[in-house]
């Protein structure tokens, strides 16, 4: 199964059907925090300033004087059927300022039908998904341009990897969060907050750049909730964040957890876009499609 979205326009068809989905076995480890009194002390750092410091990561990240600006990235997206994991990662540079950046997405094997398949590279812009590699069909040296406001979860989940801006912004849907407490990430102290957030209300609070594929995603899943797991360093700059998103295909409930971790800020980034000439306006085939099945859905 995969998420299959569609766009036509001028007798072309543009078939983005990347991301796997299945049913997510989740387990949230809730418990074990300790005794009354670590819960205590954990309530009395989860009030305002913790809903504050995630509702403000994107800023962090983005705004004028940020202490981030750009960063390396690695992500993963997770999805669980009959048993069997299966995992499309990625791995690259992002520039928040401009919200564009450049990953290399490598999908599992036979997740496309194929004993191995070359990494797909995408090109993340404000509103579009560049992918070259894409398979079904498309030639080798074009790209394939998805407009991202136009796909039923915003971009969430359909290219295997979300946006890391994006990421970011559904932060400032939360209202309420819980401090779990500091931990080591890769040798950085990190605190670590949990919580839910919610879609529609992310996307009124987002930047502009952000806000068409938001409100796509708001108006595309079965519920605006999304948990989630957040880790901010002593600065407030987003380390790592873990969502759960749900949505129902084929009626039947489909989870898919996506986890996205930033290191080395302050990278380099050049995400020059293709020339027209060089994007793809022909059918994709409905064969095996990255991903999916052999009928693509």
């Amino acid at each position: 199964m995969v998420v299959q979205q569609q766009r036509s326009g001028g007798g072309t068809r543009a078939v983005c059907a990347l991301a796997v989905v299945g049913v997510m076995v989740a387990a949230a480890g809730c418990g074990g925090d300790g005794g009354d009194g670590d819960r205590a002390a954990a309530d009395a750092r989860s009030g305002p300033g913790g809903v504050a410091a995630v509702r403000r990561a994107a800023a962090v990240l983005a705004g004028p004087g940020a202490v981030a600006g750009s960063a390396e990235v690695v992500t993963s997206m997770e999805t669980a059927s009959g048993g069997t994991r299966v995992t499309i990662r990625g791995r690259g540079t992002y520039d928040f300022r401009t919200q564009s950046g450049r990953l290399k997405v490598v999908l599992p094997q036979d997740a496309a039908g194929e004993d191995e398949h070359r990494p797909i590279t995408e090109l993340l812009a404000p509103g579009a998904l560049y992918m070259m590699n894409r398979g079904a069909g498309v030639p080798a040296d074009k790209w394939v341009r998805i407009d991202t406001t136009a796909l039923a979860d915003g971009n969430l989940v359909t290219g295997g990897v979300t946006d890391p801006m994006a990421a970011a912004e559904l932060l400032g849907g939360v209202s309420a969060v819980t401090y779990v407490g500091e931990t080591d990430l890769a040798g950085v102290t990190v605190r670590h907050y949990r919580g839910t957030t919610d879609i529609a209300r992310a996307a009124r609070r987002a930047s502009a750049a952000s806000r068409g594929a938001l409100t796509a995603a708001a108006n595309g899943f079965r519920t605006d909730s999304v948990p989630f797991d957040a880790y901010l360093d002593e600065q407030g700059r987003l380390r790592k964040v873990r969502h759960r998103f749900s949505f129902v295909n084929e009626g039947r409930t489909r989870e898919v957890v996506s986890t996205t971790l930033l290191y080395g800020f302050g990278v380099r980034v050049s995400v020059p876009l293709p020339d027209a000439r060089d994007i793809y306006t022909g059918e994709i085939e409905q064969g095996r499609a990255p991903g999916g099945t052999a009928d693509g859905s």
